[in-house]
């Protein structure tokens, strides 16, 4: 174990950094979370990398400082190697890199587009969601609220484009052909590589949570209807409740990840052995 407890610079709903927080508490890590303002965060993370970043997770471990969840995981394979997310066998962790990698790039920015698209067609959902993520003493100012939503909106258009129908339906598209992916790897195993939970399986389940919204992962704000009608037919697919399987067997601390203060202490709690297999 570190001589001095890492520090996770994160945003609660974001399923990047769910990714992060599930591999920590995966292997037992004792860990601290920090969770600034998003929109302020780029600047933290900007200030944490040196120049590096703009975006959230942020591991702070050992004297280093790691961005991206893939090179968070890397770094926790190498400090805490037990329990393993990387298949020992080379040509399963080259495939298994390889699912991460594609969850990563090719359908977790779809999710997050269309969530954001959806989101902020309602400013009342806007409301909601943003409400959590601010500090506690900030929470009970209607003013307060509704700058935060209008700022929310204002970032999530500039940063990502959520405006754009064309985008949001390049995005419904692409959500779809990752739960086709996700099938088709499976085939008829209970995991996507080897018969084990891996990088992989993590990567896909936690980058789909916002779509599946399984009770273990982070909450998110209900009642956007046209999200909901997309996300109904999906409910069917063995991809979707393979998601729910996922987070039911390997995330064993809950997943509550609404926003701690400033150096709260993350769940981090030891992993019994069992929940491994």
């Amino acid at each position: 174990m570190t001589a001095s407890k890492p520090v996770l610079w994160h945003i609660a709903i974001s399923h990047y950094n769910e990714k992060a927080r599930w591999a920590l508490d995966y292997k037992g890590v004792e860990f601290e979370r920090r969770a600034p303002t998003p929109g302020a965060h780029m600047a933290v993370a900007l200030w944490l990398t040196r120049g590096r970043r703009t975006t959230f997770p942020v591991l702070q471990i050992d004297g280093e400082t790691i961005g991206d969840s893939t090179a968070i995981i890397a770094a926790l394979e190498r400090r805490f190697p037990d329990p393993a997310l990387y298949p020992e066998d080379p040509g399963e962790r080259t495939r298994a890199l390889a699912l991460e990698e594609f969850f990563d790039e090719e359908v977790a920015p779809h999710v997050r587009l269309l969530a954001f698209h959806e989101a902020t067609r309602d400013p009342e959902v806007v409301e909601r969601f943003t409400v959590d993520l601010l500090p506690g003493r900030l929470r009970d100012s209607r003013a307060v609220r509704a700058g935060a939503g209008r700022f929310f909106s204002t970032f999530a258009a500039a940063r990502y484009g959520v405006k754009s129908e064309q985008a949001a339906q390049v995005a419904r598209e692409k959500v779809v052909a990752g739960f086709a992916r996700l099938e088709s790897e499976l085939g008829s195993n209970d995991y996507l590589v080897g018969d084990r939970f891996t990088v992989a399986d993590l990567t896909a389940a936690s980058l789909l949570y916002p779509v599946v919204q399984p009770p273990e992962g982070p909450r998110l704000p209900q009642g956007n209807e046209r999200y909901e009608a997309f996300r109904s037919p999906l409910r069917d697919r063995r991809g979707y409740g393979w998601v729910e399987e996922m987070f039911k067997r390997h995330r064993n601390n809950s997943g509550d990840s609404s926003p701690a203060a400033p150096g709260s202490p993350g769940s981090g709690a030891k992993v019994a052995a069992g929940r491994h297999a």
